[in-house]
């Protein structure tokens, strides 16, 4: 028992833990089997399956001194279900493995297993399957599964010259939420939060796909750093235009000052918002404003024609 008189995992065990994370779950129309047998059945209509995957380590993608599990559950399904609205599908199922010591406490996986049902129910998904063992931290990875409906894929090899970058979503919040996590600045709360559980703009890429986007991605890693993708992928120059980003400059300015950084630097390079950036080849749908511009040219993100001189975003191994 832990100090509170609750379980742990190594007291209630695995399979009663995983009985206890599917009690009462309902799963989508589409899903036939779900857990408890070797492996799920989910339909596909399309005939086609978008399929992603990603990974959260405490220390390095989360940690519960900031984040509740729910925070932490949230985060994981919102993550990997921008990766697919970013291929222009809608988010059909999730699996999820979760690694933990055996002493963690059971009610805080529950708890994180409610965070990521939170998030996935939103969407019209479920949460079919998974794995759960032990860890010496905390690791959670998700495999999200999505249904082009007839449509195809918008993949990052698509943007032409003299097209449009729009954006849907926000920029640079996330950003400024760890920094003031990181500093230990007690203020900006909606900011704080926006770190722990970031805000994609759930069906817009599916919008931008019936709009003719022609490339997109979600920014993850930082705006410049995900269209660098699209950049090369297509061979084109992008061109972000500063004044476009004015009302990402200025939600994050006074967070910005309290921590000592750039604001310019969190909306170009802060990442973890999870913002859809397309290309677009005339009007952009409702919902997306446009940012910048397609030309031709060596495969590059540019700041007002200038190259970028600070970071262009996240580095996995760093």
């Amino acid at each position: 028992m832990t100090d509170s008189g609750e379980p742990t995992l190594r007291q209630l065990g695995e399979f009663p833990m995983i009985d206890r994370l599917v009690a009462g779950r309902r799963q989508p129309a589409g899903v036939s089997v779900g857990p408890g047998d070797d492996a799920a059945v989910l339909s596909t209509p399309d005939g086609r399956t978008v399929v992603t995957t990603d990974m959260l380590v405490q220390g390095r993608h989360f940690r519960l001194d900031w984040s509740r599990p729910h925070d932490v559950g949230r985060k994981a399904i919102a993550q990997n279900a921008a990766d697919v609205e970013s291929m222009g599908a809608r988010c059909s199922a999730f699996v999820v493995a979760f690694g933990a010591p055996p002493d963690t406490p059971v009610s805080q996986v529950q708890e994180l297993s409610d965070g990521m049902w939170h998030e996935a129910g939103g969407l019209g998904a479920g949460i079919i399957g998974g794995d759960l063992v032990a860890s010496p931290q905390w690791v959670v990875s998700v495999t999200a599964l999505g249904d082009l409906e007839g449509r195809s894929p918008v993949l990052r090899s698509g943007a032409r010259a003299g097209s449009v970058v729009a954006v849907a979503g926000e920029l640079g919040r996330s950003g400024a939420g760890y920094l003031l996590w990181d500093k230990g600045i007690d203020a900006f709360d909606e900011l704080r939060q926006w770190h722990l559980v970031p805000r994609p703009p759930y069906g817009q890429g599916m919008t931008a796909a019936q709009a003719g986007a022609q490339a997109m991605t979600d920014v993850s890693d930082g705006l410049l750093a995900d269209l660098a993708h699209i950049a090369e992928r297509s061979g084109v120059t992008i061109d972000l235009a500063v004044d476009a980003l004015r009302p990402d400059v200025d939600a994050v300015t006074a967070a910005a000052s309290a921590a000592g950084v750039e604001p310019l630097a969190l909306v170009l390079a802060g990442g973890e918002d999870h913002a859809l950036v397309a290309c677009f080849p005339g009007a952009v749908p409702s919902g997306w404003r446009v940012i910048g511009t397609v030309a031709d040219g060596a495969p590059e993100v540019r700041v007002d024609g200038r190259a970028w001189a600070g970071s262009a975003g996240w580095q996995s191994f760093d």
